[in-house]
């Protein structure tokens, strides 16, 4: 009965404003959700039809308009297509239901319809391999050339790859007739489903082989330890990937192998701090030098550079040091470096500098207030 039924957007849970991409995307969810060949709860194949019928209507615009206006009333049954017998996919048109439900079979399934899938026995590229690389601060600002240790398959270079002993010795798969693919089928509730899945014989390749290589064992490939050289450019920063090709997992069927990404990790240094193109150090000097002024040589990555402290320089006042931060990999332009000098105070003093400074606090109040009495009386204004 019609009142038995959920609206239709809420079964497809998006707003009735809803884009027809908003409709399209919820539907995908979930029919994948809720397909029995992957829910197995007693209600899954309810809601796979159910989810199925309100997608055919709201994705049609003629019925969407007519269930806008009418609800369930201006449906005269025309939402059940497909649902009452038979062939469960039949009423699919126009809102490319069918074409939608293919291509979610084929997340499922590894193919749809046989004109759109791969065959498993196509040659197919390995997978990506991902590491990460430490590198010191000094060695990602002027870069290096690094050396690591890795495990890679390689084609056995006595069979070329076939893992047969001869050529001779390869023979077509008995079980998939040289496809690669087996097809069954299950009858669910909603119909008999076809799933094509890889052959267990052959694994996809389509082939079977009467005696195997002697090196590799029928493997095709032989498992090998080498070392690579790994360049690593000049100003590059943490995160920052490299690739290098051909190193990742091999391929399928003599596909290629697939590439290795290296993320580098840059360590931290004791005094210098990175910014981008910028470098940052913090250097400590004495309440004199600040007062009276003075020459410092400042550390930088590239050696000491003489920095001009000018008298009266004031706690964690910056200099700037042009061109001596990192040159930019993308732009070439180099960065500067940014000085920050922290001002500090002895904690104790000997003899002769106390009474100086004793001397210098007496000649200070005599001449003008001190600087804590002039803030008082700012204060009590």
């Amino acid at each position: 009965m019609a009142s038995q039924k959920r609206d239709y957007y809420e079964v497809l849970g998006v707003a009735k404003g809803a884009s027809e991409d908003e409709i399209k995307k919820s539907y995908r969810t979930l029919v994948k959700k809720y397909h029995p060949d992957v829910n197995k709860a007693p209600d899954a194949a309810d809601k796979f039809k159910e989810v199925q019928e309100a997608y055919e209507v709201l994705s049609d615009p003629q019925k969407r308009a007519t269930y806008d206006q009418f609800g369930f009333a201006g449906m005269d049954g025309s939402a059940q297509g497909g649902f009452g017998g038979g062939n469960p996919f039949e009423g699919f048109s126009g809102g490319g239901g069918f074409d939608d439900l293919n291509d979610i079979f084929s997340s499922f399934f590894g193919g749809g319809s046989s004109g759109r899938r791969q065959a498993s026995n196509n040659p197919r590229q390995g997978e990506d391999r991902f590491m990460q690389m430490r590198v010191s601060f000094m060695d990602a600002i002027f870069g290096k050339q690094q050396t690591i240790d890795l495990d890679v398959d390689e084609t056995c270079p006595d069979c070329m790859g076939s893992g047969a002993r001869s050529h001779d010795d390869i023979r077509v798969c008995p079980t998939c007739h040289g496809t690669g693919q087996v097809v069954t089928q299950t009858r669910t509730p909603i119909g008999v489903i076809q799933r094509q899945s890889v052959c267990p014989s052959c694994h996809g390749t389509g082939k079977t082989v009467a005696h195997a290589c002697a090196r590799c064992g029928g493997k095709g490939y032989v498992s090998k330890h080498v070392e690579v050289d790994v360049k690593v450019p000049a100003g590059i920063q943490s995160g920052q990937q490299l690739r290098i090709p051909g190193k990742g997992e091999r391929g399928a069927n003599g596909g290629p192998h697939g590439d290795l990404y290296i993320e580098i990790v840059v360590s931290d240094h004791p005094y210098f701090v990175r910014q981008g193109s910028d470098i940052r150090i913090t250097v400590p000097i004495s309440a004199l030098d600040a007062t009276m002024g003075t020459s410092i040589d400042v550390p930088t990555v590239y050696g000491d550079v003489e920095l001009k402290v000018p008298a009266g320089t004031q706690p964690n006042t910056q200099f700037r040091l042009r061109g001596k931060g990192v040159k930019d990999p993308r732009t070439g332009l180099m960065g500067d470096q940014y000085v920050q000098v922290e001002v500090q105070i002895p904690k104790t003093v000997t003899k002769d500098e106390k009474r100086y400074y004793e001397l210098l606090q007496q000649m200070a109040t005599t001449k003008r207030k001190s600087v804590f009495q002039r803030f008082k009386d700012d204060f009590n204004k």
